[in-house]
């Protein structure tokens, strides 16, 4: 792909393709992976954008939980079901259905909100992380791997993400924690639109996630016979933020047991703001564990 940002945008443009008795129906493009499964935030987005057509535009999404149920195909388009399950006076609530070849792939559920007062606190970013500047980016990582994966990874994706302490795409050096820290933004300027904003965040917030679960184990994505896979994804967002602006996405893994971790996340600005909170439960086979 020429231009992954634009490629980001025409995946988030869905067309409405007509109504059935209790549900709205879009369609979106499936983007290109080189393993040939669709990414795991594209459809958690796609499904977002889906739910938030029906919705009235003074409503913006407050939280969504979604279960992967299979594999998406970067060969077929998806088909997005949208069930108006709930409008009450300051709240929405609608379930997205993602298909493939008439059977389901992802099932969310999301609920929106009127803009509205109350009490107000959060908890602190860390201090003393490092400015993205200082830190490479993954173009920069991956600079002379001639894989087809890290050549994606460098040059495909339409964020540059910056690790801290440093990205395990090939090892974990240091000590084998189960934290990290992503400095994330997007390569160029977004439209204004505030909902494509909190779309654009769910799907990066699928980046990384279960890192902190293979890092405290010494597991690099190159690890032969690793499989990873998304199981359920649960966000909330709590304030707005652009996602063409530094965000710092905190991370860490309290659990990991039968195959399955547990990975939890928090996405600052770079200001210090808490934007969204991230839970997502991941399959993580290793051979020899």
């Amino acid at each position: 792909m020429s231009d992954p940002l634009a490629g980001l945008l025409a995946a988030l443009d869905l067309t409405e393709t007509g109504a059935r008795t209790s549900e709205d129906i879009f369609t979106g493009p499936s983007q290109w992976m080189p393993l040939g499964r669709v990414f795991g935030g594209q459809v958690l987005a796609q499904s977002l954008v889906a739910a938030q057509r029906t919705i009235a535009a003074d409503r913006s999404v407050h939280s969504m939980h979604g279960y992967f149920l299979r594999p998406g195909n970067v060969d077929l388009p998806i088909t997005f079901s949208v069930d108006r399950i709930h409008d009450g006076r300051s709240f929405s609530t609608r379930r997205t259905q993602a298909y493939q070849d008439g059977v389901p792939i992802l099932s969310m559920i999301a609920s929106f909100q009127d803009e509205d007062g109350g009490l107000d606190h959060q908890a602190p970013m860390p201090t003393g992380v490092p400015d993205p500047e200082s830190l490479p980016s993954a173009a920069e990582s991956l600079a002379g791997i001639d894989h087809p994966i890290a050549n994606f990874w460098a040059t495909e994706r339409a964020f540059d993400l910056r690790h801290i302490p440093s990205p395990i795409y090939f090892s974990v050096e240091g000590e084998h924690v189960a934290h990290q820290a992503i400095w994330v933004k997007s390569h160029g300027a977004l439209p204004d639109d505030p909902a494509l904003h909190r779309a654009a965040l769910a799907y990066l917030s699928d980046y990384s996630i279960l890192e902190p679960i293979m890092r405290a184990h010494g597991v690099s994505w190159a690890t032969p016979g690793l499989k990873a896979a998304s199981l359920d994804h649960a966000m909330w967002w709590h304030r707005f933020a652009r996602v063409d602006e530094w965000l710092l996405y905190v991370q860490e893994s309290p659990n990991a047991k039968g195959g399955r971790g547990l990975s939890l996340g928090r996405i600052y600005t770079r200001e210090g703001v808490l934007v969204a909170s991230v839970a997502q439960e991941g399959m993580v086979r290793v051979p020899s564990a």
